[in-house]
């Protein structure tokens, strides 16, 4: 049978979004476990999540789920009974976004892949049931507070960048998969010290945390729920909040605030600034940090060059793309570039250039 997908322009279901009057909520969930029929189980939930409205990217494969999703509220209960009906879902915990409208997303997607969390292991021996110990936000306090436990972000350099736990250790990569043998390296001397690693949600520092067991460390502990959780756990338990500065998130709003402190600059120009965007110039799409007024200078583009792309004709863009992936590094390490002139990579920019001077 044909796959189930939405075939709706982007364009019409971002204006139903902003036009919708009735209010919503952005979960997420994961879950590790077998699942036999990837596509079938997509199937499944693309059907049901459609009749509820839900709006979201999810991920599944033969080694689980994981799922962003925007529900209405008035739908909330009937998706937790949908999830709730299969055994390995029943009573999964549903993180609830910490600064939200519910719009995150205007669409939805459910895709089957190789893995949930792409992490490049290919040893066979690997059991990803063999976690470390999950700590609650009480327990994780307790262990910073430690001078021998090493606190690890097992998230992607943009996400460390803009907020992180206080004396949180980086692995500086852009891609999960490269930080699990960085890791390895980074800590080659501490297997017997406490390692504490953290993530937004908890996927990515539960594989962590078994893949560093898999390899000899014995002291090991993963923050349950992630900083999600973890920030919620403790503005509802008036515990003290570790971390600082801004959440990122994969989705439209990139970022919650969790306090005032800003911890990155501006790529362009320096400033102080902890705003994530996407280059206008969807032939770029970087993401990058922009101030407010670089973000007014660029008009939302990283650079001189995709600000004068933008300008031309929606057919001269389509030519500058040709031969190009489409919305191409998305979450690209604009740290070790502000992506190179269009001038540099393609020809046709000069002509295209001059010719929208001549307009």
């Amino acid at each position: 049978m044909p796959e189930l997908r939405n075939r709706i322009s982007k364009h019409i279901l971002k204006k139903r979004l902003e036009e919708e009057s009735i209010e919503r909520v952005t979960v997420s969930f994961y879950k590790y476990h077998r699942i036999e029929n990837p596509t079938a189980f997509r199937n499944l939930l693309f059907k049901n999540f459609s009749d509820l409205n839900v709006f979201g990217r999810v991920y599944v494969a033969h080694e689980g789920i994981n799922a962003q999703a925007s529900v209405p509220v008035e739908k909330f209960e009937p998706f937790k009974t949908f999830l709730y009906s299969f055994d390995f879902l029943d009573g999964i915990r549903l993180n609830v976004a910490v600064d939200d409208d519910g719009k995150s997303f205007w669409k939805l997607i459910v895709r089957v892949r190789e893995k949930i969390v792409a992490d490049g292991i290919d040893d066979e021996n690997f059991d990803i049931e063999q976690t470390g110990k999950y700590v609650t936000a009480e327990e994780f306090n307790k262990l910073t507070q430690d001078p021998k436990t090493i606190i690890v972000d097992v998230r992607n350099y943009y996400e460390y960048e803009v907020g992180h736990f206080e004396n949180a250790i980086e692995i500086p990569s852009d891609a999960f998969r490269e930080q699990l043998p960085m890791a390895l390296e980074m800590l080659a001397d501490r297997k017997e010290s406490n390692v504490l690693m953290y993530c937004t949600g908890g996927i990515r520092c539960e594989k962590a945390s078994a893949f560093l067991r898999h390899n000899g460390f014995r002291n090991v502990f993963h923050l349950e729920g992630g900083i999600i959780d973890y920030v919620r756990k403790t503005r509802e338990n008036g515990l003290e909040n570790k971390f600082k500065g801004k959440n990122f998130v994969f989705d439209s709003r990139l970022g919650e605030r969790i306090t005032d402190d800003v911890l990155s600059n501006c790529h362009q120009c320096g400033a102080p600034s902890d705003s994530h965007t996407n280059c206008k110039n969807v032939a770029c799409h970087l993401l990058f940090i922009q101030c407010e007024d670089c973000r007014e200078r660029f008009e939302g583009c990283c650079s001189d060059d995709c600000k004068e792309i933008v300008k031309l004709p929606f057919e001269e863009q389509k030519k500058l793309r040709r031969g190009k992936p489409s919305k191409s590094n998305l979450f690209g390490n604009s740290r070790k570039r502000i992506r190179p002139t269009l001038r540099e990579v393609n020809p046709l920019f000069a002509e295209a250039k001059s010719a929208n001077n001549r307009r």
